[in-house]
């Protein structure tokens, strides 16, 4: 890192690094000493810069600066939002998830209007308004994420569901009481687990700034993380089929395609069900064109149902409501968190980015999903 980048941490840490090296019998003491006065300066520059502020702000508070000047300050001064959209933020933001200490976001996240500076709650650093659209985006171009449940329990979440219930009864004036429902109960508990993935950059990656370096982790980690996720739930729905588990989802086989087979799938879901999308690979969905073209398209297989495509289904094709069915929690947030090592490639110039995300998923409504399964089905 450049000194003229520097924190006072930053400062602090190297000068004591330098104080270890001098005490080594080859030390280049002329090296060093410049080095401690170039720090020196680096440590004054911040200094001033703070008691610059600080002077200006007891002017303001004892009325010594004109209307005019306020005026001119209170017209310049950013909100929470518009900071979190400028290129300042985003260099300050990058160099927090390099380092892990949020100083310079909360240097200038205290230069924003009071009331806006609520909004940073338990003390967490807000993300830049850029970051947040691409996390946003990762999960919204997902075609199963965008459309699954979320929560956001802390800890170990359970979720109950109805097996079976009594239905509801009329009852006249004067008649006999009614009879309590009778209701069975399931439960899923969701047990978080931390999902990563690493990625190995160089060091003239790690060197971009502000938006470069957060579009290049951002893109590459969090759509990995995303597609992950929404795999496991698809695992989750297959695994529920194949062992008769509950909540309950059905199988469907099927010796080969036909044009009634996703109808056969329909059939099995609940009233519940009521958004049902299809889930198949790009191979599947070819063989239902095929079945189409011989039928001289006079008959749509999909029953106008959207189709997600995923070319893990090599033998299956999901047929089910995601967003009655099916069920993720983020104890953390849903916001990817990373961690950097600079050690253990460092003879390669390799730096190792280290994407997690703090999740639980399950299936929590019974017959929300029908897994046909092809000649057999997918096999694990």
């Amino acid at each position: 890192m450049e000194i003229k980048e520097m924190t006072i941490n930053d400062i602090e840490a190297r000068a004591k690094e330098i104080r270890e090296a001098m005490k080594a019998e080859d030390a280049d003491l002329d090296a060093l000493t410049a080095e401690v006065d170039a720090l020196e300066a680096r440590k004054a520059e911040i200094r001033a810069e703070v008691e610059t502020r600080a002077k200006k702000a007891e002017q303001v508070a004892k009325g010594l600066v004109g209307k005019t000047k306020e005026k001119h300050e209170e017209k310049n001064k950013m909100n929470l939002q518009e900071l979190r959209k400028s290129h300042e933020y985003a260099c300050a933001y990058a160099n927090y998830i390099k380092t892990g200490r949020p100083d310079e976001c909360r240097a200038l996240l205290a230069q924003v209007e009071e009331r806006d500076a609520l909004l940073t709650v338990n003390g967490t650093v807000p993300v830049p308004a850029s970051v947040e659209g691409k996390v946003r985006t990762a999960w919204e171009r997902d075609g199963i994420m965008s459309r699954v449940g979320k929560t956001y329990f802390k800890g170990n979440h359970k979720v109950f569901y109805e097996i079976s219930g009594t239905d509801a009864v009329v009852h006249t004036e004067g008649g006999e009481p009614v009879d309590a429902e009778e209701l069975l109960l399931g439960s899923v508990t969701m047990i978080p687990q931390m999902i990563k993935k690493w990625l190995p950059i160089s060091d003239e990656v790690y060197d971009l700034t502000g938006e470069e370096f957060l579009d290049y982790i951002y893109d590459e980690l969090t759509y990995r993380i995303v597609k992950k996720l929404s795999g496991l739930i698809l695992a989750d729905i297959q695994a529920l089929a194949t062992s008769h588990g509950n909540p309950a989802v059905s199988a469907v086989p099927a010796t080969e395609l036909s044009l009634d087979t996703i109808a056969q799938a329909l059939a099995t879901l609940s009233d519940d069900a009521a958004d049902p999308a299809l889930i198949m690979s790009r191979q599947t969905w070819a063989q239902f064109e095929a079945l189409r073209a011989a039928a001289n398209y006079a008959f749509d297989p999909y029953y106008g149902m959207p189709i997600i495509y995923n070319d893990t289904l090599t033998n299956s094709v999901i047929v089910g409501d995601l967003g009655e069915g099916a069920l993720v929690n983020f104890p953390n947030g849903d916001e990817v968190k990373f961690k950097f090592d600079d050690k253990t490639e460092m003879t390669s110039d390799i730096i190792r980015i280290l994407g997690k995300l703090f999740a639980a998923h399950a299936v929590v409504s019974p017959h929300a999903f029908a897994v046909i399964e092809v000649g057999g089905g997918d096999t694990a």
